[in-house]
């Protein structure tokens, strides 16, 4: 039986806030939880999207966090296609749904994740220019991968990012031709570095891509509302029947900071900051997920945008919430499958943060452990068609411990024996 005596509101169906729910549940939590979603499906993974629900090899119905009837079961109150309008701190109480409801809360958890950024363009308005971001975005993108694989057509993706690298390995799974636009000079630069992101652009191209490095979108041509090209500023113009925007994303915090709560600035990522237990400025409001930054052992903050994140961030949030001591500390992970390639990444080295990349295995058979270093100490690893090592790789970076870069590289000498 739910005590009405608290309320605690969850704003933002993802996988943070439905785990923030679960764990409320799990840990005993007795009042009322309020979780409002602004889309109409119920909470859902988004990983997926871009892999095996893109093309085609999971069904809809898996990506869901929960079956819907668990909500109801576990009394959860789930609001969907309802819209947050407002937060008054004041008087805690949370306005949203176009018949203005307010409800009362004791705790908040924001976890408003995130949005994609916009090309800056002539010809975004056209049918054929897409996101990917939501189920329905991924359901449409489904079916015109298809009819571009089908006809022979030409996709352009504007970024080389993990997203853009997914759908373009998608497409050429469905047949369809692929130009990747890349401002840097690799893909995945501001994560991997030239280093790895040359390996990643090799994958692609022994697989058809085409990619344009150094180059921004200027314009995309159409007539009668459908795509006919994409052109770019090195006066070169690109088939295309359909566009992919994949130039990253932004937190979103226009509620929290219409709130009064404290935002990060640009050099940190953006997102509504919290300390290590997950609280904002207000000590009743927290952040989970993508929208939050939190603080990094190195006395900098960061934002992860990374599936990890939210699926251990809610969680952590909803403790929080009880009281319990809660420190939010976890390596940053992800990963991604591509073709035949299956990659887990830990940590963060963004070029300029590291001296070194040492390589255990063999790259060219893209069967291999990277790591990323910095005065011999591991700041990131990522493992490429190699498994079950992602506990030693962090424990590595979470040490700090100097390591010796020959036995780094050497397969022959155990990783659990490094960093001791």
């Amino acid at each position: 039986m739910v005590d009405a005596d608290q309320t605690f509101v969850i704003v933002g169906g993802g996988l943070a806030g439905a785990k923030a729910a679960e764990t409320l549940r799990a840990e005993g939590f007795s009042g009322r939880v309020i979780l409002i979603c602004d889309e109409r499906d119920h909470p859902y993974e988004r990983p997926p999207l871009s892999k095996g629900y893109l093309l085609g090899k999971e069904e809809r119905d898996s990506v869901f966090v929960h079956e819907p009837a668990w909500y109801a079961r576990n009394d959860i109150e789930l609001h969907l296609g309802q819209t947050v309008v407002s937060v008054d701190r004041a008087t805690r109480t949370v306005h949203y749904g176009d018949d203005g409801t307010r409800v009362r809360y004791d705790k908040l958890l924001l976890a408003t994740g995130a949005e994609p950024r916009r090309l800056d363009v002539p010809g975004t308005g056209l049918a054929g220019v897409h996101h990917l971001r939501r189920l329905a975005h991924a359901e449409r993108l489904k079916g015109v991968l298809a009819a571009l694989g089908r006809d022979n057509g030409h996709l352009v993706i504007a970024g080389a990012g993990w997203i853009g690298l997914e759908v373009a390995a998608a497409a050429r799974e469905y047949g369809a031709e692929v130009t990747v636009v890349e401002r840097a000079p690799t893909p995945l630069h501001g994560v991997l570095g030239p280093e790895l992101g040359a390996v990643f652009a090799e994958l692609h191209r022994a697989h058809g891509v085409r990619f344009r490095f150094g180059v921004s979108l200027t314009e995309i041509v159409g007539q009668d509302g459908v795509v006919l090209a994409a052109r770019t500023d090195d006066g070169e113009e690109h088939p295309a029947h359909d566009v992919l925007a994949a130039i990253g994303a932004a937190p979103r915090v226009s509620l929290a900071q219409a709130a009064g709560l404290e935002i990060a600035g640009p050099a940190d990522g953006g997102g509504i900051v919290v300390d290590e237990a997950l609280r904002t400025s207000d000590p009743d409001i927290y952040a989970a997920g993508d929208a939050a930054s939190f603080p990094h052992p190195a006395g900098t903050r960061r934002r992860v945008e990374h599936w990890a994140n939210a699926l251990n961030g809610g969680p952590a949030a909803a403790r929080s919430m009880l009281g319990k001591e809660i420190t939010y500390d976890r390596v940053p992970y992800f990963f991604s499958d591509q073709y035949d390639l299956g990659m887990e990444y830990s940590g963060w080295a963004p070029p300029g943060t590291y001296d070194e990349v040492v390589i255990r295995g063999d790259a060219g058979k893209r069967e291999f452990i990277a790591f990323w270093l910095k005065d011999g100490r591991v700041l990131a690893g990522m493992n490429v068609n190699v498994w079950d090592v992602t506990e030693d790789v962090q424990r590595l970076i979470r040490t700090g411990t100097p390591v010796d870069a020959d036995a780094l590289a050497d397969p022959r000498v155990p990783l659990e024996s490094l960093g001791a």
